[in-house]
């Protein structure tokens, strides 16, 4: 992943205790750096955990008070001394496979689907209190970087923005 003196300058870090194949794929780390570049180019630093369902519904009970496995959570950072930290965001990869599965999509774009939500609500974007905002704003970023399945399949597709520029 990209280092803070990089082009970018945003560490991203991917954590993934549990090995789960789709978050070991290697463009799933670029891909998510040229996000977070565009979205948040002040940002210094983000990190992403791909949990259990066991792990993500201890964190779902202990921060939001539900006891199940949810997709998704964002905690958004803050602005220290050494830069602005995005936030952290944990996905549950069994969730999110079940997910693709009902919507007849790989697990893959799940992830990236999840993550970009996850960006958005580190930005400080919340669906619950916005009247649609986030919801627009998301559509609008699927659009451009979460191409349809039948466009991704081309040679260099579902990359996103900036990929192949000069």
């Amino acid at each position: 992943m990209a280092g803070p003196d990089e082009p970018g300058g945003c560490e991203v870090v991917l954590q993934n205790p549990c090995d789960y194949p789709e978050a070991e794929e290697p463009e799933l780390g670029r891909w998510l750096e040229r996000l977070v570049a565009e979205l948040a180019p002040g940002a210094t630093s983000f990190a992403v955990r791909f949990a259990s369902d066991r792990e993500m519904r201890r964190l779902n009970r202990a921060f939001r008070g539900q006891d199940h496995p949810t997709d998704v959570l964002s905690f958004p950072g803050e602005t220290t001394p050494e830069g602005r930290h995005l936030g952290d965001v944990v996905i549950a990869v069994p969730v999110a496979r079940r997910q693709a599965a009902a919507a007849g999509h790989p697990a893959a774009r799940e992830l990236r689907m999840l993550l970009l939500h996850g960006v958005l609500h580190c930005l400080g974007h919340d669906h619950e209190t916005d009247g649609g905002a986030m919801d627009g704003l998301e559509a609008e970023l699927r659009e451009r970087w979460l191409p349809a399945p039948c466009e991704a399949e081309a040679p260099g597709a579902g990359a996103g923005p900036g990929v192949g520029d000069a």
